[in-house]
């Protein structure tokens, strides 16, 4: 398969849907791997459908999630029973399914130092564990040289992922060996709008003082008198960023301005700080958004050269879509501006994986070329 299948439909009931997208695939038969994204609304259905789905087409393995929203290749489905999926063939042997952290720890074998390549996974996490990130900072390292994409899954009722079968309460997901290529892009969604300060005082989720001043003093300084006056709705889509160590691109997680403190001049973030962070504050809005997905997409398609793309996937921010790029699947559409219309899935994750971290407010691309 040279071009990954996609398949994506909605319709009243899961029998309807599923049976849609099947003869959407047509002939699958040489494909070994799906990726697979269903809407909270067909939560319940979700054992029969996986079941179904393996049954009729004979694709033995399968890698997925839960979301309130899924998208695809120019179209995004929002409160609605929706499925979407993109069959793939890969190389024998060449990926590994697992359920949990522990199951990839065979993958770290003693000849680890000498390996150059990198072990891509894609992973889906249960936004209810409490050492979600710390598991996102170990597997890398566990996986021997690893890099990360993916999301915690979204919903109103269940946090299922799918792992060749229904998981939840961890991480799960697929590693692919090194001989699996491909190419991936973050974007913030944000733009800075000051300096990078230091983060002197703190205690967890409170800032106390920045660069030896009262917080609250400088994150006024910096979003300007206008906004300071009307700190209630600067709050609303002005937000903190920790530049992320050795990123060569400027990445940053975005984190919630979660509370003021006027008398005493702090600022409650969502994030558990140490003095010594570097810290910045950024905007989120339409333009910075468009901007900066512009940004990233050319990126990849100077990276990507001549390279044909096979299929890709897109896991974006429950806050992006269309509350940020607006009505008409403007996000995903501006994918296939750029890279044309790729076979693509993908869904909207209540946090966004990407290397070793746990990010918010972003989109992550990644292509298999």
């Amino acid at each position: 398969m040279d071009t990954f299948r996609l398949a994506h439909a909605t319709g009243d009931d899961w029998q309807t849907i599923t049976q849609d997208c099947i003869q959407q695939l047509d002939d699958c038969s040489d494909a070994n791997l799906a990726f697979v994204y269903i809407t909270d609304a067909l939560a319940s259905e979700l054992g029969d459908i996986l079941r179904y789905l393996k049954e009729h087409t004979g694709i033995p393995h399968w890698i997925g999630s839960i979301g309130q929203a899924i998208c695809c290749t120019n179209h995004e489905y929002y409160e609605q029973p929706a499925i979407v999926l993109m069959a793939a063939q890969f190389p024998e042997d060449s990926f590994t399914i697992f359920h949990h952290a522990e199951d990839t720890q065979h993958l770290k074998t003693e000849d680890n130092d000498a390996f150059t390549g990198v072990r891509f996974a894609l992973i889906h996490g249960d936004p209810r564990n409490g050492q979600l990130t710390e598991l996102i900072e170990k597997l890398p390292e566990q996986l021997g040289n690893g890099y990360l994409a993916g999301g915690l899954t979204s919903s109103a009722s269940h946090m299922y992922q799918i792992a060749d079968s229904i998981t939840e309460g961890q991480i799960s997901g697929v590693v692919f060996n090194d001989d699996v290529p491909v190419l991936t892009g973050l974007s913030q969604g944000c733009s800075p709008i000051g300096p990078t300060h230091n983060l002197t005082d703190c205690d967890a989720h409170m800032a106390i003082t920045i660069d030896n001043k009262p917080a609250l003093d400088v994150f006024k300084q910096d979003i300007g008198e206008v906004l300071a006056r009307d700190i209630d709705r600067a709050a609303g889509y002005i937000f903190a960023g920790f530049p992320v160590k050795g990123s060569d691109t400027g990445d940053y997680l975005v984190r919630t301005i979660v509370g003021l403190n006027e008398d005493q001049g702090m600022l409650a973030i969502g994030e558990n700080m140490k003095p010594g962070t570097q810290i910045l504050f950024c905007r989120r809005d339409g333009q910075s958004a468009v901007e900066d997905m512009q940004r990233m997409l050319e990126n990849i398609k100077q990276r990507l050269g001549n390279q044909k793309v096979k299929g890709a996937l897109y896991i974006s921010c429950l806050g992006r879509g269309q509350g940020l790029f607006g009505e008409n699947s403007r996000e995903l559409k501006m994918i296939s501006e750029v890279l044309g219309d790729i076979s693509l899935v993908g869904f909207y994750a209540n946090g966004e994986i990407a290397g070793n971290q746990l990010y918010g407010y972003t989109g992550v691309l990644t292509l298999f070329v």
